[in-house]
């Protein structure tokens, strides 16, 4: 029966229930940028997932935060190769609203060249003897032009050690110890210990591409350029010290440990040579 006590109360209990069910769920246009819901029950997890969130080959339109580098973090490919496929020079500025194009260029007809007549040497043969006041001006001229050439190579391997300029020493970005290690498929950098507010050091000299909440299981992330090979990322952080464009020193706190993005206080770390995540370790120092 309805109206006795025991169906009243139970009544009242599956109403509570259901309430109760309908209030944990969490809307998804409320989440932080590293949380995710799960469409099967719409609870929220933290995203723990640190691989590619772009998928290469589809159309990116630019959103607020943005930069060339995270764009190009997020596929896992060097920012100047997505640069290139856009048409983007040197610093490398992109626009909120524009799209940006992440597929491989198509690869280009091979010309076959014919091959020249037969009577083509004799001419050729011909027009290599010039007249003798011409051999004396060539010989003159011939002394100056070794010069030039070489100063022409000189500049230009000049410039190409400003561009790429190795990184002498690489440091720890955190004094705390190694809790998982790297895996290419999987986890494509190392997680160090520590407490929340502990520093978090530049690992090199470098600028500073992306400081942001933008990319999907990496919390708080400053990613930092050292030079044309290297990038380091590091993830979680509780606070930023330094903002994009800036120059950094080398052991220079940049950071504090904190857990944004994850369930526990770490700093997540990565190595990227020309795009491609590399195993942090091969180029840290070894600890004693």
């Amino acid at each position: 029966m309805v109206n006795s006590p025991s169906m009243r109360v139970l009544l009242a209990t599956l109403v509570l229930m259901t309430w109760l069910t309908g209030c944990s769920g969490t809307d998804p246009d409320n989440l932080r940028p590293w949380e995710k819901t799960d469409q099967s029950d719409g609870n929220t997890t933290l995203t723990k997932d640190y691989g590619s969130k772009l998928e290469e080959g589809q159309p990116y339109i630019v959103v607020k935060g943005d930069t060339l580098y995270s764009i190009a973090f997020r596929l896992g490919i060097d920012f100047r190769e997505l640069a290139a496929r856009n048409g983007i020079q040197s610093p490398y500025i992109i626009k909120v609203g524009q799209t940006l194009r992440t597929a491989k260029p198509a690869a280009k007809p091979v010309k076959v060249t014919p091959k020249p007549v037969a009577k083509a040497p004799k001419v050729a043969a011909k027009a290599a003897s010039p007249p003798k006041k011409t051999n004396k001006m060539a010989a003159k001229q011939s002394k100056v032009t070794p010069a030039t050439k070489s100063s022409s190579k000189s500049q230009a391997r000049n410039d190409t050690v400003k561009e790429s300029q190795p990184v002498s020493r690489w440091r720890w970005p955190s004094a705390g110890k190694v809790i998982r290690t790297y895996s290419s498929n999987r986890h494509k950098g190392i997680d160090i210990a520590g407490k929340r507010g502990d520093p978090v050091k530049a690992v090199a000299a470098g600028k500073v591409v992306y400081a942001g909440t933008g990319v999907t299981g990496y919390g708080s992330l400053l990613i930092i350029k050292h030079n044309e090979t290297y990038l380091s990322a590091y993830g979680h952080n509780e606070r930023l010290l330094v903002s994009e464009n800036m120059n950094i020193q080398a052991g220079q706190q940049i950071a504090t440990m904190g857990s944004s993005g994850t369930d526990t206080v770490k700093l997540h770390f990565e190595l990227r040579r020309r795009g491609q995540p590399i195993d942090p370790l091969t180029l840290l120092p070894r600890r004693r």
